[in-house]
């Protein structure tokens, strides 16, 4: 039987190396929890409450972190491969060296959060960058309606610091930054769009 822990209050615990694959933590409490390198693959927080945890190294793939709270907390080095985060508060999170691939930002609100990684997301025009900050590579999805078209280089650097963000994009290799703010706009029909977690 997986693991339940929805609804729980398990602020500040440790469970730093701990497993949990599966898991159900739907509403749980883990503010300032300490879950270092953890397994957390295809777990459930939706909803839950990470405010200022330490997910360092923590494995997230395909996990589901739908409007959860992830204010403030550290997730360094943390894999999120296949991650629906939408509608998740990420205010000040930090995102230094951490796998994002295929992760669902779309009416997130990453502000001021802090980013040195691959940036393969999916945005949307509800998704918040005010403030958010560092050095990143796409080619990032951005929702438009029924379409969505895919930004990297200095067209991904506009579209964020039109939303107040401040990132520096590093072009695919063998792309100039010109032709990155000219040619890498693509429109796709909606279709064709993933949502990655679990359901």
């Amino acid at each position: 039987m997986d693991l339940d822990l929805s609804g729980a209050d398990l602020s500040g615990a440790d469970f730093s190396e701990s497993l949990f694959i599966n898991a159900k933590l739907t509403g749980t409490r883990l503010a300032q929890a300490d879950l270092y390198r953890s397994i957390a693959l295809r777990a459930d927080f939706t909803g839950a409450d990470l405010t200022e945890a330490c997910l360092v190294r923590v494995d997230l793939d395909e996990s589901a972190l739908r409007n959860a709270v992830l204010d403030g907390a550290d997730l360094v080095k943390a894999s999120l491969y296949g991650v629906d985060a939408s509608g998740a508060s990420c205010r000040g999170t930090e995102f230094m060296g951490s796998t994002l691939i295929h992760v669902n930002f779309c009416g997130a609100d990453p502000s001021g959060a802090i980013f040195k990684n691959s940036f393969k997301v999916t945005l949307d025009k509800e998704t918040k960058l005010e403030g958010a900050n560092g050095t990143v590579f796409g080619p990032t999805v951005v929702t438009e309606g029924q379409t969505f078209r895919e930004l990297s280089g200095a067209a991904l650097e506009e579209w964020a610091r039109s939303r107040g963000g401040n990132l520096h994009v590093i072009a695919p290799q063998g792309i100039t930054r010109q032709q990155s703010a000219g040619n890498s706009t693509r429109l796709h029909p909606r279709a064709h769009h993933r949502t990655q977690g679990p359901r």
